[in-house]
């Protein structure tokens, strides 16, 4: 094993330990009161880990018109390469 990868190992041990501690500190109850008097009662580290993961799934959604509309271009640009020379060769030059 290489210290790089022993380094990688070492701050995910750190990492995930920094996280089990978090996790054990902060088990008090927490109460979210939502509209038309609903509400959800939790530890509070489960609280946030769904609302982490809510965030996460809304920035992911938030890329995918980015990667589709990407998608489309560079299969526009693929079809433009593929296209014969003579084709090319017999569009107007642009104007300058």
């Amino acid at each position: 094993m290489n210290a790089m990868t022993a380094l990688t190992w070492a701050i995910r041990l750190i990492i995930f330990s920094f996280l089990v501690v978090f996790a054990v500190q902060n088990t008090d109850p927490v109460v979210l009161n939502f509209v038309l008097g609903q509400a959800w009662q939790a530890p509070l580290v489960i609280v946030l880990l769904a609302f982490f993961v809510g965030g996460a799934m809304l920035g992911v959604l938030s890329l995918l018109g980015v990667i589709y509309r990407q998608r489309r271009e560079i299969a526009r640009l693929k079809r433009a390469v593929d296209k014969p020379q003579s084709v090319i060769s017999q569009e107007p030059p642009p104007v300058a």
